[in-house]
């Protein structure tokens, strides 16, 4: 109903379809983005399988979106084992 309703305010005036079009994209872009960030490496969905999810992961693991002076490569873990 709100599609429909939407697809007609743009029959009648064409300067709204822009506007439709951006308003989706940055609705999808955002939602995507949360999604990203809800798998992250610090969030935890299950705490009886896995309490600390964080220490299971290399150094060497990348969770940065972008990284721009870091080498991930040539990193040590310096923390000790748990």
């Amino acid at each position: 109903m709100i599609f429909r309703t939407a697809v007609e305010h743009a029959k009648k005036h064409p300067g709204l379809i822009p506007q439709f079009f951006f308003i989706c994209l940055g609705m999808g872009g955002a939602s995507m983005y949360l999604i990203r960030l809800a798998k992250g490496p610090h969030v935890t969905w299950n705490k009886t399988n896995n309490p600390e999810p964080w220490n299971k992961l290399d150094p060497t693991y990348q969770y940065k979106f972008v990284a721009i002076t870091t080498d991930y490569k040539n990193l040590k873990k310096d923390g000790p084992e748990f």
